[in-house]
């Protein structure tokens, strides 16, 4: 139950946070080139699609996990039970709507408009705040905790559908100014790292009573430092290629492959905090 509960969070946030980041970005990166248009298309149709799949089966999984029984997960009064009585149902259902329309959208005219697509995967990206450890604080530290929460996702969702996006443009045939591209990359990253870090901090202090859990090599500390040690290694890669990017047009095979291993570290990443979802906090008073 357990893994099954931790592969289903990692999808669906991997899914969501790439959704929005890539939506963000697109006229970051790409300007009034149109070249990206429809090969991007098809890839956040496709992550739409298995985020609204992944978002009813953690509900599923959260319902079997209240009931204590597999076959809970079909029976609609318990369903109904989860969906109208508890926090995260109350959530979830919001959740799941906004996902609804977005998969909707886009498989109508109206998906070539940028404000409506970014509009509904914000909300999809704010309703991932206040489930999990987000929840576990009442009154205005519990909405402040959530807010804090929004921002990271925010920031955390950026980076990685950015660097998704950015991925697609180097593997597209047709040449383009690199330098400038990463440019205009790096000079957002910069507010992202450091939205990320504030708001990292503040998570890891207000759910742990620290400014770092200890012991540190043992369940939830361990966890997080594997995160923040592969958070430090995408750091480490983009400022490498942000030292280097007069000469990157020189060397694009280096450059893709050091954007493909920055994104796929960020995915690493998404997989430790959807480990550490299922893991309590190590409170200290």
């Amino acid at each position: 139950m357990t893994s099954a509960m931790v592969l289903c969070r990692f999808l669906h946030f991997t899914v969501v946070l790439m959704l929005f980041g890539a939506w963000v970005f697109r006229p970051v990166l790409s300007g009034r080139d149109t070249a990206l248009d429809q090969p991007l298309a098809r890839v956040t149709r496709l992550l739409a699609a298995v985020a609204l799949v992944s978002g009813v089966c953690w509900l599923l999984l959260i319902t079997v996990s209240m009931a204590g029984a597999w076959d809970a997960a079909l029976d609609p009064s318990t369903l109904r039970l989860v969906v109208g009585n508890t926090f995260f149902g109350q959530v979830w259902r919001w959740h799941l709507l906004f996902n609804v329309l977005l998969v909707a959208l886009l498989l109508t005219p109206l998906r070539s408009s940028m404000p409506l697509r970014i509009g509904l995967a914000s909300l999809l990206l704010a309703t991932l705040a206040p489930v999990g450890h987000g929840a576990m604080l009442d009154g205005l530290q519990g909405q402040l905790l959530i807010l804090n929460q929004i921002i990271h996702l925010t920031c955390v969702g950026a980076w990685l559908g950015g660097l998704m996006l950015l991925v697609m443009i180097l593997r597209q045939p047709t040449g383009h100014a690199v330098s400038a591209i990463l440019l205009r990359f790096s000079g957002v990253g910069y507010a992202l790292v450091a939205g990320l870090l504030v708001t990292g901090l503040i998570n890891v202090r207000v759910l742990t009573g620290q400014l770092w859990p200890t012991p540190l090599l043992s369940g939830f500390a361990l966890i997080l430092l594997i995160k923040v040690v592969l958070v430090a290694m995408m750091l480490g890669l983009a400022l490498f290629n942000r030292l280097r990017i007069k000469a990157c047009e020189q060397r694009p095979a280096t450059l893709k492959t050091s954007v493909i291993v920055e994104w796929l570290l960020g995915i690493g990443a998404v997989a430790a905090v959807s480990l550490l979802g299922a893991l309590p906090p190590m409170i200290v008073n």
